[in-house]
């Protein structure tokens, strides 16, 4: 990752894209795609695509989503305090003392979630995470009318304050790395593409869907407008190789050892091997992991869109998902953006991922 990717991913963690507002995010990524691409077009909703043409016209898409957790604004107290609900899958267990960044109608507006001192909290022996409800938010005012003179009401998001930064082995950590991360990675593959001497044989489109934290509706509605011919779906796993983590349970699945490749499910067999003979042949770092019903990602909106998209999940080893300290590894990246690439260079004309009887 040389200096102008890595700030083109820190600006992209650092801009605020909770799910239902993701516009702000996707303008930094369309704006680092539109010098590579033949056009850029974005849906009624803020799905964003990008898209270079090929030797043919078959498509091949490579999906990543937009937005991230975060926090919408519930109430207005009379004292001037916030309440809160989520947006997506936010954590209350690690909500408590944390500096909060509420999107107001007239600019940002930093405020702390509240921490009761543990010397007058009751019970601590049983105590609990807080229910999402319990949870209040302080941004120095003293009324709900100098709540409102700051251009916050009820409905504005927010998420965590929590830039991105480097731990001493060169792990990344943020918040919104679920999937600023994967619109990165696809980013970077498009790049690659676009410089190379030769066009790829399909037509490639890089979508970057809003939504998926709330059921993969934007991948939905843009997967039925461009119908594929075969689509690699970009998300985070759970790394779990940190302490507290049942592998029975959870598989095994390491930072550093590059992605993982998911069989079963919304997994096309002929789209898995030949992502496993690309691996192979450029000797890539690839994990496994299974899916058993679902796989709780874009991937599994993309798959049944009308008469059926070959689709694959990709995904990155992540620790501490869905908090303000989520860690990747620089070598995944790496790897991630080499398998993609070569799995693109891989496609023929003749090139169908349809099984035969």
């Amino acid at each position: 990752m040389n200096k102008a990717e890595q700030k083109f991913l820190y600006e992209l963690l650092e801009t605020p894209s909770p799910t239902g507002f993701e516009m702000p995010g996707q303008r930094v990524w369309s704006n680092y795609l539109k010098p590579l691409a033949d056009s850029i077009e974005c849906d009624a909703y803020g799905s964003t695509w990008a898209t270079l043409k090929g030797k043919t016209d078959k498509i091949v898409m490579l999906a990543s989503h937009a937005d991230e957790i975060g926090y919408i604004v519930k109430q207005i107290t009379s004292e001037g305090f916030l309440r809160l609900d989520r947006v997506g899958g936010s954590d209350t267990a690690t909500a408590r003392g944390r500096r909060i960044r509420i999107l107001g109608t007239q600019g940002d507006v930093t405020g702390i979630i509240g921490n009761t001192a543990i010397h007058i909290r009751k019970d601590l022996s049983n105590e609990k995470a807080p229910k999402i409800h319990e949870l209040w938010v302080d941004v120095g005012a003293s009324s709900a009318k100098e709540v409102e003179k700051l251009g916050i009401r009820v409905g504005v998001p927010a998420v965590y304050e929590g830039g991105p930064f480097e731990l001493s082995n060169g792990n990344i950590v943020s918040r919104a790395l679920d999937n600023k991360l994967g619109g990165y990675i696809c980013a970077q593959v498009f790049k690659k593409l676009a410089e190379a001497k030769n066009k790829p044989e399909f037509t490639v489109v890089c979508l970057n869907a809003v939504q998926e934290e709330i059921g993969g509706h934007g991948a939905k509605m843009a997967t039925h407008r461009l119908m594929p011919d075969v689509a690699l779906c970009l998300d985070v796993t759970h790394a779990t190789d940190t302490p507290g983590i049942d592998k029975a349970t959870h598989g095994d699945v390491k930072l550093g050892k590059g992605p993982t490749l998911t069989h079963g499910t919304c997994n096309h067999a002929l789209v898995v091997d030949r992502l496993v003979k690309v691996s192979e042949q450029n000797k890539i770092q690839l994990q496994h992991e299974s899916s058993s019903r679902y796989s709780g990602t874009d991937t599994d909106s993309i798959f049944v869109t009308r008469e059926g998209v070959p689709s694959a999940l990709v995904s990155i080893p992540l620790r501490c998902m869905h908090s303000v300290v989520e860690t990747a590894n620089p070598k995944d990246i790496d790897h991630t953006i080499n398998l993609m690439t070569e799995f693109v260079k891989s496609l023929k004309p003749e090139d169908t991922f349809f099984h035969q009887l």
